[in-house]
């Protein structure tokens, strides 16, 4: 499963936002420290303020402030709201028109959306807010983490060695 760039962009917001929910955050300063567009972004939380998971506040002080429960929200509450989850095309066709390898493939693509589906619905913001205190106070985490991450190496590789200037 690929995530939108709004949904990326509301996890990075409702994240940011509900480590301090007595904070007011600005709109431009969440899009300056993931390198987004405040425009594209203030479109986004305006979605997340209409479904009450932030609050908006206008004028000098004003910005976002977190107003859901953290043990409650799931990563899969916020991703629903950006992400269409319609069977994809193939299955959609019809099973007359689709090949044997289509079926097996599909069947495949549909068991790991469903497996990252419940993934997400098991993880709670106040999980996940945990695991960026932990990442952050081992140093694991230099800067905010991207939406377009490496790919992995394959099972039992190391990834390569990055080589160093000078």
């Amino acid at each position: 499963m690929r995530l939108q760039k709004n949904t990326a962009l509301a996890l990075y917001s409702v994240l940011e936002s509900a480590g301090d929910p007595t904070r007011h955050i600005a709109a431009a300063e969440i899009a300056a420290k993931y390198g987004v567009s405040s425009h594209h972004l203030a479109k986004v939380l305006a979605e997340l303020a209409r479904s009450g998971i932030v609050e908006s506040v206008r004028g000098a002080g004003g910005g976002y402030r977190f107003t859901g429960n953290v043990r409650r929200l799931t990563l899969m509450d916020i991703i629903q709201m950006f992400e269409d989850f319609a069977p994809p095309a193939t299955q959609r066709a019809g099973a007359d028109a689709m090949t044997p390898v289509d079926l097996a493939l599909g069947t495949v693509l549909s068991e790991i959306d469903e497996t990252a589906k419940a993934t997400f619905s098991s993880i709670t913001l106040a999980t996940m807010l945990r695991l960026i205190e932990r990442q952050q106070a081992s140093g694991a985490v230099p800067g905010p983490v991207r939406a377009q991450a490496p790919a992995a190496a394959p099972r039992g590789q190391r990834p390569a060695a990055r080589k160093r200037a000078g």
